[in-house]
C-alpha cells in the first residue's frame, strides 16, 4: 500500500493496462474500419458516376464536420438505441450492445471519410500514364484500379497513416464519456478514489505519449519494408 496513492499500486497498474488494451483495440478496429471504407469511397470519388460522387462527397463532408464526441452520442443513444429496441421487439430479450462497439463504430466511420481524402490524394498523384498502359496489356478499368493503383497508393498512404493513427488515438479518449474502460475511464475512476488529479493524469498522458510513439515508429518502419524504389519519395535516392 502506498500512502501517496492509498490504493495498491500493482492492482492500479493491472487496472490501467487494460485500459491501454482497449484504447490499442479502438484504434485497431477504427483504422481497419476507416481502411474498409476509405479506399471504395477514394475510389468512387475519382472513378464513379457522377452521383455516386455526390453521395461519396456528402458523406466525407457529414462525417468530417460533426464533432466526434457528437456522434458518439448519436450512435450509441441513437442507431444503437433504435437497435437494441428492434432486437427486443423481435426476440423477446433485452440486448445491451456494448460502448465499446458504438466508441469503434463511430471513430471507424470518421476515420473513413478522412483516409479517403488520404487514398483519394495518394491515387491522383500516381501517373496517368498507368491507365494507359494497363488498357494497352488488356486490364479493365476496375482491373486496373484494384491490381496497380491502388497497391501503389496503399504505400504512398502510410506517411499519412502516422497522423491519422495519431489523431485518432486522441479522439479515442473522449470514448470514455460512453462508458468504455479504455485509458481515460480507468484514471479517471482511481482519481475518484483517490482524489490524487495530477499523478493520475500525467501518467495518461504518459501512455498516450508513448502509444502515440510506438505506433508511429511501427508505421515508419512498414513503410520503409514496403517502399519500391521509385515510387513516391525514396530518400535513399536522394
Amino acid at each position: 500500500m502506498l500512502a501517496f496513492l492509498d490504493i495498491p499500486i500493482v492492482e492500479s497498474v493491472l487496472y490501467i493496462i487494460r485500459g491501454t488494451g482497449y484504447t490499442v483495440g479502438l484504434i485497431v478496429g477504427a483504422m481497419a474500419t476507416g481502411l474498409i471504407i476509405g479506399l471504395p469511397l477514394a475510389a468512387i470519388q475519382i472513378f464513379g458516376p457522377r452521383w455516386s460522387k455526390a453521395l461519396a462527397a456528402l458523406y466525407v463532408w457529414f462525417f468530417r464536420g460533426i464533432p466526434i464526441i457528437v456522434l458518439l452520442f448519436l450512435f450509441y443513444f441513437g442507431v444503437f438505441g433504435f437497435i437494441e429496441k428492434l432486437l427486443k421487439t423481435y426476440s423477446g430479450y433485452n440486448v445491451a450492445l456494448p460502448p465499446f462497439l458504438a466508441s469503434v463504430t463511430a471513430l471507424g466511420l470518421v476515420s473513413g471519410a478522412y483516409q479517403s481524402q488520404i487514398f483519394r490524394g495518394t491515387i491522383l498523384s500516381l501517373h496517368r500514364g498507368q491507365f494507359i498502359a494497363a488498357k494497352s496489356l488488356g486490364f479493365s478499368t476496375i482491373g486496373t484500379v484494384f491490381h496497380i493503383i491502388l497497391p501503389q497508393a496503399l504505400r504512398l498512404a502510410i506517411p499519412a497513416w502516422s497522423n491519422e493513427y495519431s489523431i485518432l488515438l486522441k479522439d479515442s479518449a473522449v470514448a470514455y464519456l460512453l462508458g468504455t474502460m479504455e485509458i481515460m475511464a480507468r484514471i479517471g475512476h482511481l482519481v475518484s478514489i483517490t482524489h490524487r488529479h495530477v499523478p493520475f493524469y500525467l501518467l495518461a498522458g504518459l501512455l498516450y505519449f508513448l502509444l502515440t510513439h510506438v505506433g508511429v515508429v511501427a508505421l515508419k518502419a512498414l513503410e520503409r519494408r514496403t517502399r519500391i524504389p521509385g515510387l513516391g519519395n525514396d530518400p535513399q535516392e536522394v
